[in-house]
């Protein structure tokens, strides 16, 4: 079955720099002396070196030939944090042998490492490792290619579109599409074993192996049990959330879908305008409105990669620690872009700047300065897009919210009539409701409730019908205990409650609470009309917010009252002061 489906081992696998130092060997006809760094450490002192100078002997004999080193990391790291005295005078070593190659030697010397900050930088310097090649990511036509030389030799329904897959695979290196191409065909041989006699000694025949066809089912299931290997450490599951569990919202949903969406989809007509992409987004509002819930639907529905981060987790105790933590954040979200980053509770690690004091303060500005180096410092070539969520605006760095960074500021405010009717609709979807209660009504008495308030009534209200369900089943089996009723008329009698009735909703709404008070939401309303500068001009209803000629008009005026002013010398002239 594995012959079949050519499903080797992890030593044949798509890994990119060493597959490709070895077609090039296949190539060229050359001599091949291979490096790795754990066979030339020898316990003697002296030993490594000799084992290090043998091989560049080896190839100079059997010139013209390469030295390939795996994992050039692992023995030419930096000297100065060595630790010990082996490791450096192998790196010496390494140096003097690599000065004392000729350009007629014919020897090539290929180094491959996915850690290239940590090798000794006297290496990285013309004469030596004079050329460096990157081995980036592959984007979606790299992709698609890896996909078809992994099922090459593969029985693939015509249904399976490996195209679409390609794209389903944002941040994919060569040996994950590998490991989704094996996930589908064990997933396809786990639907097909009762078919075969895997009991027998004997191979399996053709005629038993032509079952054996993967499509698009299995290639799905492959999907959902692997992940980027570059997210790993930080891979977040992400809830099943899409646009249809959350209620109303509708502007702040079509505005998220051309700020995250149209960058990914339609990157050709960003460049046609030649217009950046938004880099970020800052949700606020009052606390249960939605804001994480919305980021992470944004996530599902557009497909991209997803990290979730909570600000105390970029904190660490040791100086620098936490600057780096930010670092290797940002690095593994480029390097697998299109990649949402987000932030919840950005105010825990986004707080002004210059609050005074020392110690966790110091830390936390540090923080600050790193993330907002990080931010400008994101690639054009990189998809990647921040949100942040936050309760607090007031209090988070002004540098955050500039343009260029987190520039989009959308307020998410309490629902309104509309709004609260689509949520009690998204949250009682698959709920029986009974019908002498509308989600109109619902809606009619939950003004200035939250989302979340909302739904902890509707989630009150079926607990209450659970709890009358559970009590009439009790009393059923009572009258039967006791005579009253045979077990099979116990069962043959109607469900007592079969839904969630306008009883249950009363009772749930007698315990309900506003978890936002009006204080609250006059804050917020205060800190969105100081971050949004009014214009007022004399357009009329249904014409545009701003008209140049109506600011040019204004302008002029004040200009005139100024010279005015000046001519009578109320204001000296030639004074700039405010």
């Amino acid at each position: 079955m594995f012959t079949t489906f050519e499903v080797s081992n992890a030593d044949d696998c798509f890994l990119g720099k060493t597959l490709l130092a070895n077609a090039m060997v296949e190539e060229t006809g050359a001599h091949i002396v291979s490096i790795n760094g754990p066979e030339i450490m020898a316990r003697k002192g002296g030993e490594s070196e000799a084992n290090l100078r043998q091989a560049f002997e080896e190839a100079i004999k059997h010139a013209p030939s390469i030295i390939f080193m795996d994992e050039l990391d692992s023995i030419a790291p930096k000297r100065d944090s060595a630790q010990g005295e082996t490791e450096k005078r192998i790196v010496s070593q390494l140096l003097t042998l690599m000065d004392t190659l000729k350009p007629s030697s014919n020897v090539m010397v290929i180094g491959a490492t996915n850690r290239p900050n940590v090798i000794e930088s006297a290496l990285r310097r013309p004469g030596r490792f004079d050329r460096e090649l990157e081995i980036p990511i592959p984007d979606e036509e790299g992709r698609f290619e890896i996909l078809q030389i992994c099922t090459k030799d593969m029985e693939l329904n015509d249904e399976v579109d490996l195209l679409q897959f390609s794209r389903d695979t944002h941040g994919y290196v060569g040996a994950d599409l590998r490991q989704l191409c094996l996930e589908a065909a064990l997933q396809c041989i786990r639907n097909n074993i009762e078919q075969l006699d895997v009991e027998k000694e004997a191979p399996l025949s053709e005629e038993e192996l032509e079952v054996l066809v993967v499509n698009n089912e299995h290639f799905n299931h492959a999907l959902q049990h692997t992940d980027p290997s570059t997210l790993r450490d930080n891979k977040v599951e992400v809830p099943d959330v899409k646009w249809v569990d959350i209620g109303g919202l509708e502007d702040t949903k079509r505005e998220l879908q051309e700020m995250v969406r149209y960058p990914i989809e339609h990157r050709h007509l960003f460049e046609k305008f030649g217009m950046m992409a938004s880099r970020g987004v800052l949700f606020y509002g009052p606390p249960g409105c939605g804001k994480t819930l919305m980021a992470k639907a944004i996530a599902n529905e557009c497909g991209a990669n997803f990290i979730s981060v909570k600000g105390p987790e970029l904190l660490n105790a040791w100086f620098g620690g936490s600057e780096a933590n930010v670092r290797d954040l940002f690095d593994k979200a480029r390097a697998a872009s299109p990649c949402i980053l987000f932030f919840d509770e950005m105010d825990s690690i986004a707080r002004a700047r210059g609050g005074g004091g020392g110690g966790a303060s110091e830390t936390s500005d540090r923080v600050i300065n790193q993330l907002l180096a990080e931010i400008d410092g994101v690639g054009s070539g990189k998809t990647l897009f921040i949100i942040g969520a936050t309760n607090r605006p007031d209090i988070l760095d002004p540098g955050l919210m500039r343009p260029g960074r987190l520039d989009q500021l959308i307020y998410i405010p309490l629902p309104d009539h509309a709004s609260r009717v689509s949520i009690f609709k998204a949250n009682l979807r698959k709920s029986p409701v009974a019908d002498d209660i509308t989600f109109e009504q619902l809606a009619d008495v939950t003004d200035g409730f939250s989302g979340a308030d909302i739904t902890e009534i509707c989630q009150r209200a079926a607990k209450n019908a659970i709890r009358d369900s559970i009590t009439a089943e009790i009393e059923r089996q009572k009258r039967v205990e006791d005579g009253e009723l045979g077990q099979e008329e116990a069962d043959a009698l109607p469900d007592s409650v079969p839904c969630i009735t306008r009883a249950h909703f009363e009772a749930s709404m007698s315990k309900a609470r506003r978890s936002v008070t009006p204080d609250i939401v006059a804050q917020y309303d205060e800190f969105q009309a100081k971050s949004k500068e009014q214009w007022d001009t004399n357009a009329e209803e249904g014409a545009s917010l701003y008209d140049f000629d109506a600011a040019a008009a204004e302008q002029a005026r004040e200009d005139a009252l100024m010279e005015g002013l000046s001519e009578e010398g109320d204001i000296p002239a030639g004074d700039d002061s405010d």
